[in-house]
């Protein structure tokens, strides 16, 4: 379940739900000849009382926050709980509401059977967060008029390019960064590829769209790259440069960075995953990221995340300094592509109604608010932020294990303490807990019935030097397929794949990252071998040099 997100939305509420904003004045005319100081008097004050009671009763009603402040308590529960019931071995989390920071700590461990604590200032890396940094770029070049929100691509990304004539032609900014353009996910574009984000944006033209141009929420990470290169191209300087001076030295975001090639703090968790038997496993180290991402490749801690909440929750201004204009930063929390409540997005989300896309945001309802979010996921971390406009509240959870959905239960969990003053409230840990398992269960049923269908006896149509050899595609680059100590084995990136023969021209593959997959050669009218179908994450088919 390594999705996208499932976050949400909303920086300007233009128009909240439940909440009317009316300008009242009450200027009594002259009283009646005889009226006595007293009535006078006295017909003033009940009125007076009857409007102050009305108003409390309004504000009430329309901003149903906890009068007396938060419940430490409740919510050092919910975060203890989470940890335990999800097996996660640390997390940091930072709440703010009316721009001050009311809660921020850090629970557990930077390392499972480690005993150094978690702490606010602790490095995790934000993984698709990032997102959010990068079209808060572009919207501060919109105020700057260096570009706009449907400029054509190739406008500031001279050799992007869309295999497809008319999207290729029409492809915008907004294209880009609302997940719209046709193009599927294709993490492995980017996922441990071996080239730089310029060649990957290279190499998404070479594919064909698997929906119709501006038709499809498909969530690709591509497609953000290409808006970094944007952004470098009409602020003349680079994505991280821009980024580190105009958002984080200004916002005092003092230790995030821009890629694992160099750090301002040793304060640094461990990334953590899970094997197949579900225990909790130390990963070697991050995800490596040495040249900076615009879609993925910031870090920073739960500190440094309080002024970015801070800073979008008061229209792009932190205290008394704007640093982009409120229009144009809540363009990027306004909805732009529907995203079906559906599937998963259903069962994650059971208590919204609708949800869509605005430009690296999710934007959601929940309990008659509007949640503006995103996730991030990469190599042992997951990572959550939530901001709701209306509520003047931001959260943002830092996990260091990627195979959970703690985050988004521990979302939900602390959003019911902060805006929800009595209960029932739903327990989101024992929900989606049981949900993820169902999960679980569901595809190993589906893999287990696609194995039941092998053919046994079979034997490969060649001798097993017949599939080795070179293969291309125009995308995804070169694979190789060798025979070493009487095996096949497939070589493509960094990727080493021994195969087992299933049945006929198919082989049996797996790793760690793609999960078990199947490779199928396949004869050309000579009989020789012609082509390599790769199932799985990878999804394509190579053509044999």
């Amino acid at each position: 379940m390594n999705s996208y997100w499932t976050k949400q939305g909303g920086g300007t509420d233009r128009s909240p739900v439940g909440q009317t904003c009316y300008n009242q004045t009450f200027a009594p005319g002259p009283f009646q000849t005889g009226t006595t100081d007293m009535a006078r008097a006295t017909l003033l004050a009940t009125v007076l009382l009857l409007f102050l009671i009305g108003s409390r009763l309004f504000l009430i009603g329309s901003h149903p926050l906890r009068a007396d402040g938060p419940d430490v308590a409740a919510l050092d529960d919910a975060v203890r709980n989470a940890l335990t019931d999800w097996k996660v071995p640390g997390t940091a989390v930072v709440i703010v509401r009316d721009d001050r920071i009311l809660y921020l700590k850090g629970h557990g461990v930077k390392e499972a059977g480690g005993k150094e604590a978690v702490t606010p200032d602790t490095l995790f890396p934000l993984g698709s967060c990032t997102k959010a940094f990068t079209t808060t770029a572009m919207a501060m070049l919109v105020d700057e008029k260096k570009m706009n929100w449907d400029d054509p691509v190739r406008k500031h990304v001279s050799f992007f390019r869309l295999s497809d004539p008319l999207a290729d032609s029409q492809v915008t900014l907004r294209d880009l960064v609302t997940h719209r353009t046709g193009v599927g996910p294709h993490d492995l574009l980017w996922y441990r590829a071996a080239w730089t984000g310029d060649e990957a944006v290279r190499r998404v033209g070479r594919l064909p769209l698997d929906r119709p141009f501006r038709t499809t929420f498909q969530y690709q990470t591509t497609m953000f790259t290409a808006a970094g290169l944007a952004v470098a191209a009409a602020s003349k300087t680079s994505w991280a440069d821009f980024v580190e001076k105009r958002l984080f030295d200004p916002l005092g975001m003092k230790t995030a960075g821009c890629s694992t090639a160099s750090f301002k703090s040793d304060d640094r968790a461990s990334g953590h995953g899970l094997d197949d038997r579900g225990r909790v496993i130390v990963l070697p180290g991050w995800y490596p990221i040495q040249r900076p991402e615009p879609a993925g490749s910031i870090h920073a801690s739960a500190s440094d995340l309080a002024p970015w909440l801070r800073f979008h929750l008061a229209g792009g201004r932190l205290g008394n300094r704007r640093l982009v204009s409120a229009e144009a930063l809540g363009e990027t929390h306004t909805p732009q592509m529907v995203i079906p409540l559906e599937g998963e997005s259903r069962i994650l989300h059971p208590e919204s109604k609708r949800m869509s896309y605005g430009m690296g945001w999710v934007i959601q309802d929940y309990q008659g608010y509007r949640l503006v979010s995103h996730t991030g996921v990469i190599d042992g971390f997951r990572v959550q932020i939530t901001l709701v406009p209306r509520a003047r509240l931001g959260v943002a959870i830092l996990a260091n294990l990627h195979q959970t959905r703690m985050n988004l239960a521990l979302g939900y969990q602390l959003l019911d303490v902060l805006l929800r003053p009595k209960p029932p409230r739903r327990d989101w840990n024992l929900y989606l807990t049981r949900e993820v398992e169902k999960d679980r269960q569901a595809n190993k049923e589906a893999w287990e019935r696609r194995l039941a269908a092998q053919h046994h006896g079979t034997r490969p149509s060649l001798g097993l030097t017949a599939y080795t050899g070179t293969y291309e595609h125009p995308a995804y680059g070169t694979a190789h397929i060798a025979l070493e100590r009487g095996q096949l084995v497939w070589r493509w990136y960094s990727f080493v794949c021994p195969l087992e023969h299933f049945h006929y021209d198919t082989f049996l593959t797996g790793h760690e990252a793609l999960g078990p997959f199947l490779l199928t050669f396949a004869l050309d009218g000579t009989g020789k071998v012609g082509e390599l179908a790769v199932g799985g994450r990878v999804g394509v088919t190579f053509s044999k040099k």
